[in-house]
């Protein structure tokens, strides 16, 4: 009989998504070590286009009591649920793409002389609107949700540790250290955020493709 993998994911999985690492013989303890709480804020300064890096963005303009209005305007999107969320609302998605400097360098030398207004997090990267204003471009920011770190001790020897952003490393690496275990990050972003030599990276940052990196990875390949 295979030895059982265990692995701790620093996000919480779909049923379904548990169930697919089951298969594969790999246990899977599933917690959000990041908590997201919407924030109330106005539509008064938006511009005529909207940018989305995150469905959790994506998420809180929903709960605004006006968002209808903002279907009028086009949006731009990083993620493919984000642009798949924003899309099942009515929204009409421009250009969308894996990374948020792949999407800035596109708006820049593609749309750069409309406006945008870029819907984020209190602990959003600097990378897109940097780049936006770097280029000349015309945009502003509205906090729509705050990403609060909810750091847990992991006492459970593990194989594997998954991470699906930046904040949720560094609440980890709060409250833990690694040893010698292999972590798997959804994308580059969080990759570079934790700095770790066994690391595997996604080929592109979706979860289905992370898990079948672990899932690859420990069934001998």
């Amino acid at each position: 009989m295979l030895k059982e993998i265990n692995i701790l994911s620093t996000k919480a999985l779909s049923l379904v998504e548990i169930q697919f690492l089951l298969d594969a013989n790999i246990a899977v303890d599933s917690v959000d070590f990041i908590a997201i709480n919407p924030k109330k804020f106005t539509l008064e300064t938006v511009h005529d286009n909207l940018i989305f890096t995150s469905q959790n963005a994506v998420r809180s303009v929903l709960q605004h009591p006006e968002w209808e209005r903002l279907k009028s305007k086009n949006a731009f999107a990083v993620g493919i649920k984000t642009k798949n969320l924003l899309a099942a609302n009515g929204f009409n998605v421009i250009a969308y793409t894996g990374y948020a400097s792949d999407l800035a360098e596109i708006i820049s030398l593609v749309y750069g002389k409309e406006s945008y207004t870029f819907f984020c997090g209190n602990l959003r990267r600097d990378v897109l609107p940097n780049t936006l204003k770097e280029n000349g471009v015309q945009v502003n920011e509205i906090e729509v949700y705050e990403t609060k770190l909810t750091p847990i001790k992991n006492t459970k020897k593990v194989d594997g540790i998954l991470f699906f952003s930046p904040s949720a490393v560094e609440s980890y690496l709060k409250t833990n250290t690694l040893k010698n275990e292999i972590c798997f990050c959804i994308g580059e972003t969080t990759a570079k955020a934790l700095a770790y030599k066994n690391t595997i990276t996604a080929a592109h940052p979706t979860v289905e493709l992370l898990l079948q990196e672990v899932v690859t990875h420990f069934s001998g390949k």
